[in-house]
C-alpha cells in the first residue's frame, strides 16, 4: 500500500455540490436561489423576522419560572468518596466535612453547599458532614455503620459579614 493508493470508505465522503458553474452543472447561474429579492443575497440572516408583524416566538405565550434565589449545590456521589478515601485523600477517621472533600480536590467550590447522592458504594464508616443529602445516601452510609449530619448552608449575605 503506498500514499496515493489511500481511499476513503465508499460513502464516507459526500463530494459538495459546485453552484454556479454553468448551466450543464445543473445548478448555473442563481445557484438554486431565484430571482432577486433579498434570500438571493449574500450575507442575509432572516430566521425569525415576519415583515415587520410580530414574531411567532414573540406571540407565543412564555412558561416557567427561575427562581433568583435558588440554591445551587456542589454534588457528590458516594462512589467518589469511597474512591478518595481508598487512594488515602480523605482521611475517614476524621469527619469529612465540606472544607475537607474541597481540600482533597473532590469538590472545586461550595456554591450553596455539598450535596451527597447516592451513586456508588460506601463500605468505609464515616462521619459526613454536608449541607444536604439524599435519602438513600443517608442509608447507605448509616448501613456501613457511619453518619450523616445535615449543616445548614451559610447565606451569602453572612458569610460576607464574617469575613
Amino acid at each position: 500500500m503506498k500514499l496515493n493508493e489511500l481511499r476513503d470508505n465508499p460513502g464516507a465522503t459526500k463530494t459538495q455540490k459546485r453552484k454556479a458553474r454553468g448551466p450543464g452543472s445543473g445548478k448555473g447561474k442563481m445557484a438554486g436561489r431565484g430571482i432577486k429579492g433579498q434570500k438571493s443575497r449574500s450575507g442575509v440572516a432572516i430566521n425569525s423576522y415576519e415583515g415587520g408583524q410580530m414574531p411567532l416566538y414573540m406571540r407565543l405565550p412564555k412558561r416557567g419560572f427561575n427562581k433568583p434565589n435558588r440554591k445551587s449545590f456542589a454534588v457528590v456521589n458516594l462512589g467518589l468518596i469511597e474512591k478518595f478515601i481508598s487512594e488515602g485523600k480523605l482521611d475517614a477517621a476524621n469527619a469529612v466535612t465540606e472544607d475537607a472533600l474541597i481540600a482533597a480536590g473532590l469538590v472545586r467550590r461550595k456554591l450553596d453547599g455539598v450535596r451527597v447522592l447516592a451513586k456508588g458504594e460506601i463500605t468505609s464508616k464515616l462521619v459526613l458532614k454536608v449541607s444536604g443529602a439524599s435519602k438513600a445516601a443517608v442509608e447507605a452510609v448509616e448501613k456501613a455503620g457511619g453518619s450523616v449530619e445535615i449543616i445548614a448552608p451559610v447565606a451569602k449575605k453572612d458569610a460576607a459579614a464574617a469575613e
